[in-house]
């Protein structure tokens, strides 16, 4: 399976602050974007609202001028952040009045979370979903047949 550069960094990055206990969907640095964004918090001026799709004027020049964030655009920031909290429970816009879930940094919740967010950074590469269950079992599959046919070449 190809990889790109952005995605084997951003899931490293956010690997590394989900078994560190460094991500945190309720603090800009501590959030999904935060932790792609090595825990900067420049990101949150590119919308008026946390959780929105809606690029401010900041956003939008951003967007304008291609400019990208660790290989992000400001939507696709966005994106990422909406993801990740709609997945870890939150009603969106992300404040004090909204929903949010009883414990937000408990691992299953960031889990979640976290699985939702590497699904779309995968399809934003259009690489096959590195958190599928299905290539834990396909590899499985493969080996077991490998092993199969050099025993029989042992044999023969």
């Amino acid at each position: 399976m190809t990889s790109t550069k952005r995605l084997e960094a951003a899931i490293k990055r956010l690997y590394i602050a989900f078994h560190d206990n460094t991500l945190n969907p309720e603090c800009c640095k501590q959030c999904a974007v935060g932790n792609i964004l090595n825990k900067s918090e420049s990101w949150k001026y590119l919308s008026d609202s946390h959780g929105s799709l809606n690029l401010n004027y900041v956003g939008k020049v951003h967007q304008t001028l291609g400019r990208k964030f660790n290989g992000y655009t400001p939507l696709e920031i966005l994106k990422i952040e909406r993801i990740f909290l709609l997945a870890c429970g939150f009603t969106l816009p992300l404040n004090h009045k909204n929903k949010k879930p009883d414990h937000p940094t408990d691992k299953e919740t960031l889990f979640k979370g976290l699985s939702a967010v590497i699904e779309y950074l995968c399809e934003l590469d259009n690489v096959e979903n590195v958190m599928s269950y299905k290539n834990i079992f396909i590899n499985r599959i493969e080996l077991v047949q490998k092993q199969n046919i050099n025993a029989k070449n042992r044999v023969s």
